[in-house]
């Protein structure tokens, strides 16, 4: 017979309804129920969001990204692409040119990021999904055309197909290997009109900067030549993405640098990370709070229970015997509580992933509802969490428990 287990359960059980104790001890378990539902919902609002990050992106980044560790471009030449594309788990390499430039339409203008790319850009990445106006290819024939960001196309007012007002790029003219300035506005910038074809929507940052333009475009305007500043690389669907970025790593040398789609938005799912680690922590503290109900009641169980205790001590239990009950008495207050929050927070973000019910309240939102994704980390670190803060509530009034003088409560 577990005797500590068969008093706290006695004493949790109370029949005296009207008790203070009781009363405080129910405070207590709904104060860490409500705590740990809400841990659980919002750490896994958190995780949705960077599951959704990652689905945007994943719709223009590539597997692999191979830029060079100094400098914006690097020389690219046929020997270099072949042995690349012979490298095992490279299934399609990909050509990009990426820069600022003046995006000047009809009596408007603005600095867009502009990325040429080669034609088999559109068998690398599914950007074609992301169209919502207009076509996604970048050649029809002999003709180029633009792909511009749904922001870009609001900011300027742009119009698709519209051959008579085409989009006129300008970047600053490099001479002698340096971009210099002509006194002479005609002579300052090279100029290039392409003719917008399409209109994407990813996520507000691309959305509002970004235009895909062809490679020879790019090449054309910012005189790169054979220069690229990137490569894209799709990785075969038999290979692992770990895999083949270390192959290209040890290929390419320390020289360049191969990032995965996790690296390519490092400081944006860091700082997702971090915003996970300071809400755990801050709803860790409102779960310590909640439990302090847990330290008063059980203070005040001790002194209730001064006589009950001498009485078991007379009897022959020890003091170990004494502190584990009062421990197990703030277990169970704590651990009916925090099933009481994990039933109701796992039920909350079930009922939202499979019906949808919060919406984002935004019409221009690429998801209608919030995203959230449950991981069991999430529950095993918040159990731990309230086993960690239910032992610190409730050692002392347990150790008081203990040192209850049996000559002064006889």
């Amino acid at each position: 017979m577990n005797v500590p287990l068969l008093i706290a359960r006695r004493y949790f059980r109370s029949k005296k309804k009207r008790n203070i104790i009781t009363i405080i001890s129910n405070i207590s378990m709904v104060g860490v129920a409500v705590g740990t539902m809400a841990l659980i919902i919002v750490l896994s609002v958190f995780n949705g969001l960077e599951d959704l990050v990652r689905t945007l992106y994943s719709k223009s980044d590539p597997n692999l990204v191979i830029a060079a560790v100094k400098g914006k471009a690097f020389v690219v030449d046929s020997v270099f692409t072949v042995r690349l594309q012979n490298t095992p788990g490279v299934a399609l390499l990909t050509e990009v040119i990426e820069d600022n430039a003046l995006l000047q339409y009809h009596d408007r203008q603005m600095v867009v990021k502009m990325r040429g790319l080669s034609d088999n850009y559109f068998a690398q990445s599914p950007i074609d999904s992301t169209i919502r106006e207009g076509d996604h290819r970048l050649r029809r024939g002999a003709r180029e055309y633009a792909v511009v960001g749904i922001g870009v196309q609001h900011e300027l007012g742009i119009t698709l197909d519209n051959r008579l007002s085409p989009l006129r790029l300008l970047y600053p003219r490099n001479t002698a290997g340096r971009k210099t300035l002509s006194i002479d506005p005609t002579q300052a910038f090279n100029e290039q009109d392409i003719t917008a074809g399409g209109v994407f929507l990813i996520e507000q940052k691309m959305d509002d900067a970004y235009i895909f333009v062809p490679l020879s475009f790019a090449e054309r305007l910012l005189s790169y030549g054979a220069k690229r500043t990137a490569l894209y690389v799709r990785v075969g669907e038999s290979f692992q993405i770990e895999q083949v970025k270390k192959q290209l790593r040890k290929q390419l040398g320390p020289n360049f640098t191969v990032l995965d789609s996790d690296e390519q938005h490092v400081s944006l799912l860091k700082a997702i990370k971090i915003e996970k680690l300071f809400v755990f922590i801050t709803f860790a503290f409102i779960l310590l709070i909640a439990s302090l109900n847990i330290f008063f009641s059980l203070s005040m169980l001790v002194i209730d229970k001064k006589k009950d205790v001498a009485i078991l001590l007379s009897m022959g239990a020890t003091e170990q015997t004494i502190r584990r009950s009062f421990l197990l008495v703030g277990a169970i207050v704590a651990l009916v509580g925090a099933a009481t929050g994990l039933v109701l927070g796992v039920s909350i973000c079930w009922i939202q992933q499979t019906f949808h019910v919060v919406s984002m309240g935004m019409a221009t939102s690429v998801v209608d509802s919030y995203p959230v994704k449950m991981q069991a980390t999430d529950i095993i670190y918040t159990c731990l969490a309230i086993i960690v803060i239910t032992l610190a509530v409730s050692i002392r009034p347990a150790i008081n428990a203990g040192r209850i003088e049996l000559r002064d409560n006889l």
